[in-house]
């Protein structure tokens, strides 16, 4: 007897870490152990592993003392992805298999008792880890070909059995074997909810032309910006369009977006990957996990984390659980959230645009006009709604609009509204002059980039700062909130740039239409109508 290495890969949230499986079979006490952090799961597949080998007509070391290591110990380990991995050591330490068959090749997939595999959670951010670690070879449940394939440079084999595993390889024709179940499940039931969003278009919402323009400048800056107003104003219609005016994901924002998704289990192979932002709209009873991520055993992706790139809305965010509203400052801030336990850490990216929208009570009939207004809740119960959106909240959603309800002096019935492809082309033209600014940085949108960069390398005018120091002095912006307004006032110098063709610095013209953003202030028409100047 003797002793074997294969490879598997342990996920830490977003992050995949290569594992050597050795397997070391001797003489000694007959047993077998499995040592280096591994969870209940893990050892649970002892069980899996001897049954799936005996069942497929291959030798168990019954009579032998088998230990196995996952290397590096320090590390922890869970998941029954390492079922296929543990088995195929054994069987390169007993010599039913070759050493050098099994190097450089990481094996991924859960086993039945029978000897079938059954696919896993996380297979292409694992498959990513793998070949960034110099792995070349990876074998999968034949399910999850395609999605490992969407990493390049690396030699993916699917399989259904550990039969046929072994018949790879030594070189043997490989035997039949039942398909594999997929991971995915089946839609019972089919409803009108699923695929509603893809024939809605900003020219469906007549008027709105200041929330439209907003809404312009949060997708070309990936900024948070939130909506304010009575009910039925046109809050969530216009959220809901949010999508369609954000480009195609870049190749590198495809392959995350999809990973995470791989990783909540969420993926559906035969879609392939993933190349439009997301939108994700949970209800108001939401749980802060469900939200935010985490849950029993493995660490699952929020919908924060799912909607990455992508666009997340929380409508009625009053009515949100105080702990699920409190728990967005961090994504609000650096763009990802951390998750941390007794035993673990792990930080998933949460870089997509927020977007809220709240009435302003709980009838939503509050108007500040007198002749509009038919609200009919107290003056305390106005003032403790409106309330449960705390300050440092508020201080991190980069724009807010308030929105008005309808009327015939809001829209021009002679000039047609503008399409989400039209709006999609200046945004995506915006993205690109931020992708080029920012080449070689850690950061791709005017939302993201750092306080200290953003004053030291892509400092405002005098003229221009001034005015932010006015609204400073005054005590009506703070210093979160002057950060904020500069990188607006470069997204609005972006779009600026994409409608005039001139590349200019943000200027007095573009901070005062930043600071209107901010603050809530409506913008003049030339403005919102794509013109030069600001009331």
């Amino acid at each position: 007897m003797a002793f074997a290495t294969t490879h598997c890969v342990a996920l830490d949230g977003a992050r995949g870490h290569l594992i050597d499986v050795q397997a070391d079979v001797s003489n000694g006490q007959a047993g077998v152990v499995v040592v280096g952090r591994a969870g209940a799961t893990l050892r649970e597949g002892l069980d899996r592993v001897r049954m799936a080998i005996v069942n497929s007509d291959l030798k168990w070391p019954a009579a032998f003392r088998t230990t196995i290591l996952l290397s590096p110990a320090d590390l922890p380990k869970g998941g029954t992805h390492f079922d296929l991995a543990m088995a195929v050591s054994v069987l390169a330490a007993t010599g039913q298999v070759e050493h050098p068959q099994v190097a450089g090749t990481a094996f991924i997939g859960e086993l039945t008792l029978a000897g079938g595999l059954r696919p896993a959670v996380g297979v292409l951010p694992m498959v990513m880890a793998a070949v960034s670690r110099g792995v070349r070879r990876v074998v999968v449940p034949e399910p999850q070909v395609e999605e490992a394939r969407m990493v390049p440079d690396v030699v993916v084999i699917g399989v259904r059995s550990l039969a046929q595993v072994v018949a790879v390889l030594v070189g043997d024709l490989p035997p039949d074997a039942p398909p594999v179940a997929s991971a995915s499940g089946i839609h019972l039931v089919q409803w009108r909810g699923s695929d509603r969003l893809d024939d809605l278009d900003l020219a469906d919402l007549r008027g709105m032309l200041d929330e439209k323009y907003a809404a312009e400048v949060a997708a070309a800056g990936g900024h948070a910006l939130m909506l304010s107003g009575a009910k039925g104003c046109g809050k969530t219609s216009l959220a809901e369009r949010l999508p369609t005016i954000l480009p195609d994901l870049t190749t590198e924002e495809s392959l995350e977006l999809t990973a995470l998704h791989s990783l909540a289990g969420a993926l559906d192979p035969a879609a392939g990957m993933l190349t439009r932002p997301p939108f994700a709209a949970p209800h108001h009873d939401a749980s802060k996990v469900s939200i935010i991520g985490g849950g029993h055993g493995r660490i699952h992706p929020g919908e924060i984390s799912r909607a990455h790139c992508g666009v997340l809305f929380l409508d009625e965010f009053p009515l949100f659980r105080s702990d699920v509203i409190e728990a967005l400052r961090q994504p609000l801030e650096s763009g990802d959230i951390t998750i941390a336990r007794r035993d673990e850490s792990i930080t998933l990216p949460a870089g997509g645009m927020l977007v809220v929208a709240s009435n302003p009570c709980p009838c939503g009939n509050y108007t500040a006009n007198n002749r509009t207004n038919h609200c009919t809740c107290p003056e305390p119960v106005r003032r403790r709604y409106q309330g449960r959106l705390s300050g440092p909240i508020a201080d991190r959603i980069d724009i807010l609009r308030h929105v008005r309800p309808a009327s015939p002096a809001s829209h021009d019935p002679f000039q047609p509204a503008e399409s989400s492809a039209a709006v999609r082309e200046r945004v995506a033209a915006a993205r690109e002059r931020q992708r080029l600014r920012f080449a070689g940085h850690g950061w791709r949108l005017n939302a993201q980039i750092p306080s200290p960069r953003l004053k030291d390398t892509w400092p405002l005018a005098d003229e221009a700062r001034r005015l932010i120091d006015n609204e400073t002095y005054a005590g009506r912006l703070g210093a979160r909130g002057a950060v904020r307004v500069q990188r607006l006032a470069w997204t609005v110098a972006d779009l600026r740039a994409v409608r005039s063709g001139r590349d200019v610095p943000p200027g007095p013209g573009e901070v005062e239409v930043a600071l209107r953003l901010r603050m809530g202030r409506a913008l003049d028409a030339r403005t919102v109508r794509g013109g030069e100047g600001a009331a």
